[in-house]
């Protein structure tokens, strides 16, 4: 459990869940082969010590989904432990057809403060051919509910499902915007072994959503989220062992998915500021020292890339705290 963070997660792969969508496996994703109960979260719950202030998150399945008894029976185990301060606030994950009234109420009265709707598309002719069972417009309705109950709202998106594009994942991208939630998080699609997806990339039903396409397409969804203030608190699927070691068969997977995304950003903006250097230059690019690492890129990638584009000699960065957010040029 990251300090930082200071979440405790609580896997429930697939609870709730009415359907398979076609890109889902959680059991792979959250590397948890069993869904948790009572008994789960109390002995999670007793190895962390009293008043630490941990957030409780259930994740993997649609939590709101589950029935009702259950719900009550895994948010009162962590009754003890909030009021003894072990537990600050509760998290949970759903979709957004399983959000009404009275779901909320029942939210509110264990302590959930955030609430993670998995929107994925805006766009209804995508979320069908996804096999996600919910129109854009109960995600519409679900995320007024948590916000007008005082609810933290996260909501997920992904690039590359069957069905869309770069337009329709950016106007997706505008669309969560609008809706004015807390966080983002941003999950280009994998093809996952075993899963629908696989058999229909494998039947040439779809086509890959590869790396490189997606790191193109959030490097220019991520200033969407940027300029409205709104965090992205998580780009691409959390990094595992069983998906490093093929459980991830093609799709979008790189462990650093989101360093690759904001080192193209700035790239790009390069880019713009080296268009009319003469041939046969030296360059410096001036960047925040935090951003030298990102605008060199990975194995040197993004200089390489400026050299080649603009036929100079050399290229090099250097920290510099006067950059703030932008880039300095020197030649």
């Amino acid at each position: 459990m990251s300090p930082r963070r200071r979440i405790l997660p609580i896997f429930v792969p697939h609870a709730g869940c009415p359907n398979r969508c076609v890109f889902c496996d959680q059991k792979r994703i959250s590397g948890s082969s069993f869904s948790a109960s009572a008994e789960t979260v109390r002995s999670a719950l007793s190895s962390v010590p009293a008043g630490a202030g941990v957030e409780l998150a259930f994740y993997g399945g649609s939590f709101t989904a589950i029935d009702p008894a259950r719900q009550e029976e895994l948010l009162s185990a962590a009754k003890p432990f909030r009021e003894n301060g072990t537990v600050s606030s509760v998290r949970i994950s759903t979709r957004p057809d399983a959000v009404d009234a009275d779901t909320v109420q029942r939210l509110l009265r264990h302590g959930v403060g955030t609430v993670e709707l998995g929107a994925q598309s805006m766009d209804d002719k995508v979320l069908r051919l996804s096999g996600r069972g919910h129109t854009a417009r109960d995600t519409r309705r679900a995320a007024a509910l948590v916000r007008e109950a005082g609810l933290h709202l996260i909501l997920q998106m992904m690039t590359g499902l069957p069905g869309s594009d770069g337009d329709r994942d950016m106007n997706t991208a505008r669309e969560i915007a609008a809706l004015r939630p807390d966080g983002v998080r941003i999950y280009p699609t994998v093809i996952l072994r075993g899963t629908e997806l696989e058999r229909m990339w494998r039947s040439g039903e779809y086509r890959e959503h590869t790396v490189e396409e997606a790191v193109s397409l959030c490097s220019r969804i991520l200033p969407v989220f940027e300029k409205a203030g709104i965090p992205v608190i998580r780009l691409g699927l959390n990094p595992s062992d069983e998906l490093s070691a093929g459980e991830a068969v093609a799709g979008a997977y790189h462990p650093a998915l989101g360093e690759l995304v904001r080192s193209r950003i700035l790239r790009d903006r390069a880019e713009e500021l080296l268009r009319g250097s003469a041939p046969g230059s030296d360059v410096v690019l001036a960047v925040a020292p935090g951003r030298v690492s990102a605008m060199t890129g990975q194995h040197r990638e993004n200089l390489d890339y400026l050299e080649r584009r603009f036929s100079l000699r050399s290229v090099r960065v250097r920290g510099m705290a006067e950059a703030g957010e932008e880039i300095l040029l020197f030649s």
